[in-house]
């Protein structure tokens, strides 16, 4: 179970799917969200592992007390759990499915639970180059007392379709006493 504004997200998301079930950026109207849209942004995506800040809404660039525009999104998560949500994103990408982010926003005195919304979208007909995403607080952001958030911690990442149940982590496991993922 996700959020309501999350599964709000999800549901406009489905919403604008055409035929290939993934949407276009022109069929995206913020206008459709307004409630959300301070909570929206958008990635591009330049290569695997390299998704460009595109749009921010005001609650977004106010939690980070930056202009995040043209950021890498990856440099801004905890470099544990980038590999993890660079595979989520390229897994949702190829499926095509939204996926959400459980994550920990940290600030240097405070913690802020988030859920991250990451939903592919296409530029235009073809494969996806961009994300539509939201920033839903699950915890009171008065916590974060006005300070930034410095770094996002992935905890973890649910696949949002009946195809995409979740992403799982890599495991090491023992065949022959060799270790294998």
């Amino acid at each position: 179970m996700f959020h309501s504004n999350t599964q709000q997200m999800i549901d406009y998301w489905r919403s604008k799917s055409g035929v290939s079930g993934l949407p276009v950026r022109s069929a995206i109207d913020p206008t459709e969200f307004a409630k959300l849209a301070p909570q929206a942004f958008v990635l591009g995506r330049e290569a695997s592992g390299v998704y460009p800040v595109r749009l921010t809404g005001g609650l977004v660039s106010e939690l980070h007390q930056r202009d995040l525009r043209g950021r890498n999104f990856l440099t801004l998560v905890d470099p544990l759990g980038r590999l993890e949500l660079q595979t989520a994103l390229e897994t949702a990408r190829r499926r095509p499915e939204p996926m959400v982010a459980r994550i920990d926003a940290l600030s240097d005195h405070a913690t802020l639970d988030l859920e991250l919304l990451f939903a592919p979208i296409a530029g235009g007909p073809g494969s996806p180059e961009r994300y539509l995403g939201l920033y839903q607080p699950i915890s009171l952001v008065a916590a974060l007392q006005d300070e930034p958030i410095r770094r996002l911690v992935l905890r973890d990442v649910h696949g949002v379709g009946a195809a995409n149940e979740e992403t799982h982590r890599l495991r090491l496991a023992t065949l022959d006493g060799r270790w294998v993922a």
